[in-house]
């Protein structure tokens, strides 16, 4: 008897903010994070662009989704938008 060992693959989530849906198949993704600075202790906000899946153009700017990391589908698209 033997057992079917099933892995669950923990990939990376982020949060953002859809900036654009121009593409098709394709939205832009920002996203925001808070960094402490080294010698000032002060928090710097910093934003970063991703190129996400939006399978069925789903997603429209100004809609806050969640992103998870994936096999890579093209030359910038990394990520694919998660529907809850």
């Amino acid at each position: 008897m033997e057992q079917e060992q099933t892995t669950i693959i923990k990939r990376k989530l982020l949060r953002g903010v859809v900036v654009s849906d121009k593409m098709t198949n394709t939205a832009v993704v920002s996203v925001s994070r808070y960094v402490k600075h080294p010698k000032y202790k002060k928090y710097l906000k910093r934003t970063k662009n991703y190129h996400a899946h939006n399978e069925g153009n789903r997603a429209k700017v100004g809609d806050t989704v969640t992103i998870r990391a994936c096999r890579p589908l093209s030359r910038m698209k990394r990520f694919e938008i998660v529907f809850a």
